[in-house]
């Protein structure tokens, strides 16, 4: 069964939201893709290492992560305008904008 467009970008939203989120509860504002490829998993969004790279790629290039490699795995570091996306301070277009009572305060 194929996915509609509209919902393949829903979920694309939601991933590049979700991993934000997990990055800004991530002591030192980072962590590796295995975690975050796990976290995702647990949250419902179960995607291939090559999507979760380019979901990666695509923060980056949007300045919402920084990424490093150590020994062949990805490391993702939070940037402020990623932290401001992931706590709707800030809207980026391709990030699902957190629900208010979702919010976290620092």
């Amino acid at each position: 069964m194929t996915q509609s467009p509209s919902f393949e970008k829903h979920l694309a939203e939601d991933r590049r939201l979700a991993l934000l989120r997990v990055l800004a509860d991530s002591t030192g504002y980072q962590t590796n893709e295995y975690t975050l490829e796990a976290v995702l998993e647990d949250l419902g969004h179960h995607v291939s290492n090559a999507r979760l790279r380019a979901d990666l790629t695509w923060l980056s290039e949007s300045e919402l992560i920084t990424t490093s490699t150590a020994g062949g795995v990805t490391i993702a570091t939070l940037t402020q305008r990623g932290l401001d996306a992931a706590r709707g301070k800030m809207t980026v277009p391709g990030v699902k904008r957190p629900r208010p009572e979702s919010w976290r305060q620092p």
